[in-house]
């Protein structure tokens, strides 16, 4: 499902050439002419293809080659932009995980799942569809509900320079052609400012290279234990166009594999007597995915010191079905009565302007960003339990107010998203004893949200005006604005000591205006019963919404002193803040939820040893996160958004990375968040939307020192690589074990006892692959054991009416679990 409803109350390294860093899924059936090519047929056409040399298609190889042939033993390079400039890894000065081109292709990367459990400060939250995940980083998270009327999200995520971050999940891009993955945890307040308050995700792509002509065409196939088969094809393209021009352009087609299967099943209406059957619906592997796109990019050097570059990307995704199981129906089955479908399609065109102003660097990045989501959700879940629970099915009436048989309900959501960013730079030379960093910053984001709830049959004289079958209807828009100046600046005190202070000044003003509610005809506590007169919304039959905007301004800052004691050593301490922007309540009585901040006291380490063969990096860091906004069900079940007492993340990360020998190659990291509430979380006053500052144990709706939801308190893994010699090839074979402990699914704690905790999980992936003459093959095993890791436990409506079991109606918490076992091989070649 898309953002969780809750009820009809609730809408609720490889050269750039390479462009692979790959694909790890497989998909479905391929149809070839007049047969389908089933799995062993795909392993026999790739296997002979690339054999049989040109033209064959291939990851490139050449860099992998020549990674694992380099002489000496040390550990490559890794560039990173991580301040707005480029530099080494190990010489920045701050928590920094990257993986590079070469590792991505080497964990057979394809997606944001496959990327993130191999960043060990990260987390996120997930019901399963692409482009939906909410991301969180060392702990940072108040596990809200995902709702469009909620708080912005706690990381920001960029590709390239321009920010993507929406609050309808985080986008699921698709990775080939990406120079590396950055992720920066902790306040980013200076550089990087809103939704970075606990962290920054950074995708770099593979840029116009006027050099030389160069491309690669890859074609992987696979199949899911328990599900279906998929594929991917991608490639890309650089055409030098002059000596000081040239054009990148990328391309693919992904099919992913459904594995969710809607089993048959009955739900008894206890009004009205009648049992509803989910036969017409039935099907095996009913959650495929189909998702293509493309990256277009020119960079023109207009002269030694000023360049341009445009650069369009998009991305087209249709999912169909659930991606969570019911325990209670069976594993990896479900009871669905009605379509379950989401159609994601996104855009953005970006202008980056590099040059220099004397020997100072100038900088502009400006982007124009939109999305839109189709979406049907089966909502029966709803129906059956509010009618088991309360009788509701009495008061859901044709329209000669006869109780109707099986009311069922379907949410047909429309979100429209815009976004618009400009950011200007200055920056001293990098070599400077005294160097620094100034910029502006703007971006306005909208959001128009319907979410349309309709029961086939309803009465119009109890449906919402306009609006044939509507029960309940949102068609509200949200605009977000922030704009920001910062600076930041660094000083070589020594050829040793270094200090950096930073500050960013920040205001922004968020609205949330329209309509959200029933008929006046079925209920006289929202919607058309509180329509404000005068005032118009589109198709909405009246404005019910339209608060104060939540205006607010205010200063982030950073402070960072490091001690180099040589080229390959060096600690640092920092003291860094974020923030996220406040907003606007829906509900009647509720003020608007402020912005929230995250102090952050970090001691970290970068070192390199045995002739730079061993990195071995990490953080210590204790994080104060102040009046954090929470997200949960008020009253008539609506979101409702208060400033919840405060937490304290107390945590260690760390990274190895160890070349043993020519031929092996350990690496890996881990992290430890313990990350609990400092005070009891009482809840509001349903009389005044204030919160309730203290109350005893028994009263509480969570308890002081629980663990913030979604955040395990350990999560690590562990790869080994051993490159080898075979028959005139370059071969490789690979494991990487990726683990974590349990987490909980809810903040609060009778949510988290009618939900069940997700307990902790580990995975195995193999592979074995060669390359030569620019062309590859990659055999690969994906959750090798077929283990059942949780990503999440939910239900479609309040936990205390969904979760529980009726007479004939098993308990609908779902679970949406990891890929099961996948099986894959991929060829390629590069030119």
């Amino acid at each position: 499902m898309r953002a969780l409803a809750c009820a009809p109350l609730d809408d609720t390294s490889v050269s750039p050439d390479t462009g692979r860093s790959n694909n790890n899924k497989w998909g479905s059936v391929v149809n070839t002419g007049a047969f389908k090519l089933r799995p062993a047929g795909w392993a026999a056409l790739m296997a002979s293809t690339i054999l049989a040399g040109p033209p064959a298609l291939a990851a490139d190889a050449a860099a992998m080659a020549s990674a694992s042939s380099a002489g000496g033993t040390q550990i490559g390079e890794i560039i990173v932009t991580a301040q707005k400039r480029e530099e080494s890894l190990q010489h920045v000065a701050m928590s920094v995980q990257a993986l590079d081109s070469r590792t991505l292709n080497q964990l057979n990367v394809t997606g944001f799942q496959d990327y993130v459990k191999f960043l060990p400060s990260v987390q996120f939250q997930s019901f399963g569809l692409p482009n939906e995940s909410i991301v969180y980083m060392r702990g940072v998270s108040d596990g809200g509900n995902g709702n469009h009327s909620g708080p912005l999200p706690s990381v920001g995520t960029y590709l390239d320079e321009q920010p993507i971050t929406t609050i309808g999940g985080t986008l699921d891009i698709h990775v080939y052609d990406i120079a590396r993955v950055e992720v920066l945890p902790g306040p980013q307040g200076t550089l990087y400012g809103a939704s970075s308050e606990s962290g920054t995700l950074r995708i770099i792509t593979n840029k116009p290279d006027p050099s030389g002509f160069s491309g690669a065409l890859n074609l992987t196939g696979n199949v899911v234990d328990h599900g279906d088969e998929g594929y991917v094809v991608e490639g890309f393209i650089n055409v030098p166009l002059a000596h000081n021009a040239a054009i990148r352009i990328v391309a693919f087609d992904e099919h992913d594999a459904g594995f969710i299967d809607n089993v048959a099943g009955t739900r008894p209406f206890k009004s009205s007597g009648a049992t509803l059957s989910n036969a017409p619906f039935v099907k095996n592997d009913f959650n495929p995915v189909d998702t293509y796109g493309g990256r277009v990019a020119l960079k023109i050097d207009l002269n030694d010191s000023w360049s341009i570059m445009p650069t369009l990307v998009a991305q087209d995704t249709r999912a169909r079905g659930v991606f969570g199981y019911e325990p209670s129906v069976g594993d990896l089955q479900v009871n669905r009565f009605q379509p379950d479908s989401d159609h994601d399609r996104w855009y953005q065109a970006a202008l980056t302007i590099n040059g220099k102003i004397g020997r100072y660097d100038l900088t502009y990045s400006g982007g124009y960003f939109r999305r839109a989501i189709d979406s049907l959700t089966d909502y029966t879940d709803y129906s059956v339990a509010y009618d088991q629970a309360f009788g509701s099915g009495a008061y859901w009436v044709d329209k000669n107010g006869v109780p109707l048989a099986t009311p069922i309900q379907e949410i047909i959501g429309r979100d429209r998203f815009e976004k618009g960013s400009n950011e200007l730079r200055l920056s001293s030379p990098s070599t400077d004893r005294l160097r620094f960093i100034v910029g502006l910053f703007q971006e306005r984001q909208s959001h128009w949200i319907i979410q349309d709830y309709q029961i086939q049959g309803f009465g119009p004289q109890i449906a919402v005006t306009g609006w044939p079958n509507t029960i309940w209807l949102t068609d509200q828009e949200r605009v977000d604005r922030d704009e920001a100046a910062f600076g930041e600046a660094t000083f070589d005190v020594t050829k040793h000591i270094s200090i950096t202070g930073g500050i960013r000044g920040y205001h922004y003003k968020n609205t949330l205006y329209g309509f959200y509610g029933y008929s006046a005809g079925y209920s006289s506590h929202t919607g058309e019963s509180k329509c404000i007169p005068g005032l118009t919304f589109r198709n909405a039959p009246c404005v019910d919404l339209n608060k104060p905007a939540s205006d607010g301004s205010g200063e982030t800052y950073k402070a960072n002193a490091t001690y180099k004691f040589d080229d390959d050593r060096l600690v640092y301490f920092t003291y860094s803040t974020g923030y996220r922007p406040g907003g606007v309540n829906r509900s009647g009585v509720f003020p608007p939820y402020q912005a929230d901040s995250l102090a952050n006291y970090e001691v970290g380490w970068k070192t390199s040893w045995f002739d730079r063969s061993l990195n071995f990096n990490g953080a210590l860091y204790d994080e104060e996160f102040t009046n954090f906004q929470f997200a949960f069900l008020g009253p008539n079940s609506l979101t409702i958004i208060e400033n919840a007492p405060s937490a304290r993340i107390l945590g260690v990360e760390t990274s190895v990375a160890w070349r043993a020998t020519h031929a092996l190659t350990l690496s890996g990291g881990a992290s430890y968040n313990h990350a609990v509430l400092t005070a009891n979380f009482c809840g509001t006053d349903q009389n005044t939307g204030l919160l309730i500052p203290s109350c005893p144990d028994s009263q509480a709706r969570a308890l002081k020192g629980e663990q913030l939801p979604y955040t395990p308190k350990f999560k690590g893994n562990v790869t080994a690589r051993y490159a080898f010699g075979l028959a005139g090839w370059d071969a490789h074979a690979q494991v990487a074990v990726a683990f974590q402990t349990g987490a909980s699914p809810a903040l609060f704690t009778s949510d988290i006892a009618n939900l069940g905790t997700m307990p902790g999980y580990a995975t195995a992936d193999f592979s074995f692959g060669a390359e030569k003459d620019r062309r590859s093959i990659e055999l690969f095993i994906k959750n090798a054991f077929d283990t059942r890791g949780q990503l999440n436990r939910y239900t479609p409506c309040t936990t205390s009416v969904c979760a529980p079991s009726y007479p004939g109606v098993p308990a609908a918490v779902y679970v949406v679990p990891i890929q099961p076992l996948t099986f894959g091989i991929r060829v390629g070649q590069s030119f």
